[in-house]
């Protein structure tokens, strides 16, 4: 069986209660065709690039998928008819990665204080291009 990661964008006007809904439906599809999920991360309510269907946010959920590929077929014809969905990607992967995926970990970052800018400032970077003075 082939490995994927599935991301989809469910409507920003959603409950929490409805994008878990969303994602064990997806979960129910891939079960029901032999498929095996093996890793589901809720991304959270995120902010879009651009305005999709007057949208300006959307709820992010990742699934981790061990399946044939007749299994991602009737997954994304089901999401496509979905109306509470408006973006959707699969992508083949040779390896699932181990632990939270980066979108998880850079939230993780922020939540500690530890963002990137905080980590380089740390080693006496002020940013300023280096001149002897």
């Amino acid at each position: 069986m082939a490995l994927y990661e599935h991301v989809f964008l469910a409507r920003q006007d959603l409950a929490q209660a409805q994008v878990d809904a969303l994602a064990e439906a997806a979960t129910k599809i891939i079960e029901d065709n032999k498929g095996k999920v093996v890793k589901t991360e809720t991304w959270g309510l995120r902010s879009l690039a651009y305005r999709i269907a007057k949208n300006r946010k959307a709820h992010y959920v990742m699934l981790e998928i061990d399946a044939p590929a007749g299994v991602v077929a009737e997954l994304e014809r089901q999401t496509q008819i979905n109306e509470d969905v408006i973006r959707y990607m699969t992508v083949k992967v040779d390896g699932l990665e181990e632990g939270p995926s980066v979108m998880m970990r850079k939230g993780q970052d922020r939540e500690r204080g530890r963002g990137r800018r905080d980590r380089d400032d740390a080693g006496g970077n002020t940013g300023f291009g280096g001149g002897s003075e």
